[in-house]
């Protein structure tokens, strides 16, 4: 007899510098996703941690650090900041389009925008467009990418793509997978903060509990904006906890007193990796 769910098989990267804190190596522990039970699977995956890219699910291994820790949203308990609140404001008129994953040119040229101002030693820099269809497109699990748009200069012409998201949907939640928007936009500021704001309307829209960061990493500057969301959960040994209010009132304070763009830009969020063959970092 046959099993119905064949257990996957997990293999480890070669340590590599780490992307986020200076003078450590990373590595990481990776399975393919593929085959019917692709959503069950990267469901059960992303409630322990791990995160997807292109076919692989892939999480930290490293053998004498836990920084990097995964976070999510408690999306139905969501109370925005007066921050956060004049962020949605100033952008509510921002058009959000839910796509199927399927790259475009338009797509492509925004990216390459944010990766130039905001990570512009990152090895995502190198992309080129097929590489961001593989990206965009080689998902075996429920995805789309969501659009965020200026108003329509008329009834007719698409409004300006300042925003997007690939996005995957699970079963408690929603995946931020990659975010990038216009970093140099004339009137706007706070799109990647909009993005993940409408995220948790949508999830709470939907009946469903979570909204998934990714890791978060103290210490790393730029992964700091992610304490700014509250209730804030994180997953430790013992499981997915919440982060005491007075420890996140301290995070957010010294993510508030640090400049943007301060600490390295080399990698891309998560680690994210993509390219020919099977992405794995």
């Amino acid at each position: 007899m046959t099993a119905p769910v064949r257990f996957p098989r997990f293999f480890v990267t070669s340590p590599a510098p780490c992307p986020y804190l200076p003078g450590r190596s990373e590595r990481k522990v990776f399975t393919e996703l593929k085959g019917p039970h692709s959503d069950a699977l990267n469901d059960a995956l992303g409630r322990i941690g791990f995160r997807r890219s292109q076919s692989v699910a892939y999480r930290p291994s490293c053998l004498d650090c836990q920084a990097c820790v995964s976070v999510r949203v408690a999306a139905e308990e969501f109370t925005p900041s007066s921050t956060q609140k004049r962020n949605l404001k100033r952008n509510s008129d921002l058009v959000a389009t839910v796509c199927r994953p399927w790259s475009t040119t338009e797509q492509f040229d925004l990216l390459q925008r944010y990766l130039g101002a905001r990570h512009p030693e990152g090895g995502m820099t190198s992309m080129d467009e097929v590489d961001f269809a593989d990206m965009v497109e080689h998902t075996p699990v429920t995805s789309y990418v969501i659009e965020y748009r200026e108003p329509s200069p008329d009834a007719v012409t698409p409004g300006r793509l300042v925003g997007a998201c690939l996005t995957d949907k699970q079963c408690d939640g929603l995946s931020m997978i990659y975010s990038f928007y216009d970093p140099d936009h004339e009137t706007r500021s706070g799109l990647g903060n909009y993005i993940i704001l409408d995220h948790i309307r949508r999830t709470v829209e939907m009946g469903m509990p979570y909204v998934y960061l990714g890791y978060w990493v103290e210490g790393s500057p730029r992964m700091q904006y992610k304490v700014r969301y509250r209730p804030l959960e994180r997953l430790t040994r013992n499981g997915w906890e919440r982060m005491p209010t007075a420890e996140q009132d301290r995070l957010i304070a010294a993510a508030v007193a640090t400049p943007r763009g301060a600490g390295s830009e080399g990698a891309s969020k998560d680690g994210l990796v993509v390219g020919s063959g099977c992405t794995v970092a």
